[in-house]
C-alpha cells in the first residue's frame, strides 16, 4: 500500500517549490518555453534525478488543466509522427537512468539543442532550400527519440519538442495544443518507469496534492499571457527560453 507522507523542506525550499509549481502551470497554460524553469528550481532543493519524480505528478496536473482548453487546436498529424519515436526514447532513457551520469548527459543534450537552434536560424536564412531536412521522416524520428530520452532522464524534453514544432511551422495555438497533448501522453507513460525507479512515490504524490492549486492558478495566468502575445514574439520567446534551457544543461 502506498504510504503518503509530506516532504521536508526548509522555508526557503518551500518558496522555491511553490514558485516551481506556479511555473509548471504557466508553462502548461501557454508559455511553453518556461518548461525548463521548474526543472531548474526543483533541482535546487532536490537531487536532480530525484526531482524528476517530484515534478512528474505536477506536470500531469498541469496537463489536465491545459487539455480542456487546447483540445481543438491539436495538429494530430504532427502528434502521431512524433509520438512513436518519443515512446521508444522513454524506454531507452529508462535503461540509461542508472548507466549515464548527469555530468556527462547534460552538456551533450545542451550542445545538441544549441546546434538545433542554429539550424533553425539557418532555415530562416536559407528558406525553402533546407525545408526537405525538417520535413523528412528521419528528422522527426530523431527529434522524437531525443525528446523521449531527455524527458525520462531530466524532464527536459520541452526545448527539443518545441524546436521540432517550430521547425514544421506550427502556429502559436497549434503548437501549444499539440505540445499539451503530446506531453500529457508521454508523462502518463513515464509513471510506471518513474515508480519502478522509486522516484515517484508517496512523498512526491503528497507534494503534488499540496501544490496542485498553484499549478491550476499558473495555468490560468499562462493562458491569459499567451492570448496577448503575438506570433513573432511568441517564437522569439520560445527560442530564447530554449537556448537558456540548453545553457542550463551545459553548465
Amino acid at each position: 500500500m502506498l504510504h503518503l507522507s509530506p516532504p521536508h523542506f526548509s522555508h526557503g525550499g518551500w518558496v522555491v517549490v511553490i514558485f516551481g509549481a506556479f511555473a509548471i502551470g504557466m508553462n502548461k497554460g501557454g508559455l511553453t518555453g518556461l518548461g525548463v524553469l521548474p526543472v531548474l528550481l526543483f533541482a535546487v532543493v532536490l537531487k536532480a534525478k530525484e526531482s524528476t519524480g517530484f515534478i512528474l505528478p505536477l506536470l500531469i496536473v498541469g496537463d489536465l488543466c491545459a487539455i480542456g482548453v487546447y483540445r481543438r487546436v491539436v495538429i494530430w498529424k504532427v502528434f502521431w509522427k512524433l509520438l512513436p519515436p518519443t515512446l521508444l526514447g522513454v524506454v531507452v532513457g529508462y535503461f540509461l537512468m542508472d548507466r549515464i551520469s548527469e555530468a556527462a548527459f547534460g552538456p551533450l543534450i545542451g550542445w545538441i539543442i544549441m546546434a538545433l537552434i542554429a539550424l533553425q536560424f539557418l532555415r530562416s536564412w536559407l528558406g525553402a532550400k533546407v525545408d526537405h531536412i525538417f520535413e523528412s521522416h528521419s528528422f522527426g524520428a530523431g527529434m522524437g527519440a531525443l525528446a523521449g530520452i531527455t524527458t525520462m532522464l531530466a524532464n527536459s524534453a520541452g526545448p527539443v519538442a518545441n524546436l521540432y514544432f517550430l521547425s514544421v511551422g506550427l502556429p502559436k495555438w497549434n503548437l501549444i495544443g499539440t505540445s499539451v497533448w503530446f506531453f500529457f501522453v508521454i508523462n502518463l507513460c513515464k509513471i510506471p518507469f518513474s515508480a519502478q525507479l522509486g522516484l515517484t512515490n508517496g512523498t512526491s504524490l503528497t507534494l503534488a496534492l499540496m501544490l496542485a492549486p498553484l499549478v491550476v492558478v499558473g495555468a490560468f495566468c499562462g493562458h491569459r499571457l499567451a492570448k496577448i502575445m503575438p506570433q513573432k514574439i511568441f517564437e522569439r520567446f520560445l527560442l530564447i527560453c530554449t537556448a537558456l534551457g540548453a545553457l542550463k544543461l551545459i553548465l
